[in-house]
């Protein structure tokens, strides 16, 4: 029996949560049941109870706001207990058509993929402006360089994950999962599809950041964060060489007056240039010791890996299936 769940992280959501609900699929062909989860991300306009009147099948509250990534997370916790084979999530402004979900799945049920992302083609959505595609075309590109992947739409909130996929995965980031869990498994070396999906007329803005500055700002510090956490020892040399050559280029300056007899001149410069070859050798030595604490994290990964597998229902017997009134420290209340 293949158990899809689909997850729908939700903050102040009372309004739009109806009509996202309507438009999720009750069948899928390759699916045997299809429950919906929602993640109360410490809404205070009673999405929880819009939610439970809708007839939802599990409800995941968190007592107060901890942002779209812890929500993610919480929600991915709580599919693998419920015993998920196949996760997808989707956003409660209902801008993803429901009925893309089977799009979504095939890469997954063929077992081509082990995570599908979909493909808004932002170049061709008018509702939002000419400068934000083209930064979304740029972060998108960006992504796709340091994860070693080729998904056009990075942002996408409309995913499907195996099981095995959500296993793996470990959310940090405070800001938005999307760039991170694609960086993540790229350098997990997992198969991910792409296919292009339709989007339904917006409802409301984005509520993720404030601004355009704020929304470079955090996903560029994701970006580099994520990436120098799986690739410590290529960002600290490359970091490290460009200081040594700019700490050897005045020092090869001062030679070259030291040999016209002028070095008494630029004395200052020499110190500051040996300062500067002083700290390069620093930054690749961290460097060194980053990739040390790179491998004991992939040593930790794979702990909590086997963790959450042993946690897991076997999906071989239904009264295997937990029911649970408290969760973990991620998730405050998970109600059925």
């Amino acid at each position: 029996m293949k158990k899809l769940i689909i997850q729908i992280p939700c903050l102040n959501e009372a309004q739009t949560l109806p009509a996202t609900l309507a438009d999720l699929p009750k069948t899928i062909p390759g699916i045997d049941a299809v429950e919906v989860l929602v993640v109360d991300d410490g809404s205070r306009d009673g999405t929880s109870d819009v939610a439970r009147a809708c007839g939802v099948d599990h409800v995941v509250r968190l007592r107060r706001n901890k942002g779209l990534a812890a929500a993610f997370a919480a929600g991915i916790d709580a599919c693998l207990k419920a015993g998920a084979d196949f996760i997808v999530n989707t956003d409660a402004d209902n801008q993803y058509a429901g009925a893309d979900i089977a799009k979504l799945l095939a890469p997954l049920l063929r077992g081509e993929a082990d995570i599908c992302i979909g493909d808004r083609n932002i170049g061709e959505l008018r509702h939002m402006s000419w400068r934000k595609r083209q930064l979304q075309a740029l972060g998108s590109w960006v992504v796709r360089q340091v994860s070693g992947t080729t998904v056009p739409d990075t942002t996408s909130g409309f995913r499907a994950y195996t099981r095995e996929a959500a296993l793996r995965m470990t959310i940090v980031s405070e800001f938005s999962y999307t760039l991170e869990t694609i960086i993540q498994a790229g350098k997990k070396r997992m198969a991910i599809a792409h296919v292009p999906i339709a989007v339904n007329p917006r409802t409301r803005e984005s509520r993720l950041f404030d601004s355009i500055f704020s929304y470079i700002k955090k996903s560029g510090a994701t970006i580099v964060r994520i990436y120098a956490m799986y690739e410590p020892l290529k960002v600290f040399t490359y970091l490290g060489l460009f200081i040594l050559v700019v700490g050897s280029a005045g020092l090869l300056r001062f030679f070259y007056y030291y040999l016209q007899g002028q070095a008494f001149r630029h004395f200052s410069s020499l110190v500051a240039s040996g300062v500067i070859v002083t700290l390069g050798f620093v930054v690749l030595v961290i460097g060194l010791l980053a990739d040390v604490i790179s491998g004991n994290r992939k040593l930790l990964e794979d702990l909590v890996y086997r963790v959450r597998t042993l946690e897991s229902p076997q999906r071989d017997t239904e009264d295997q299936r937990p029911h649970f009134t408290h969760a973990n420290d991620r998730a405050d209340r998970w109600e059925h």
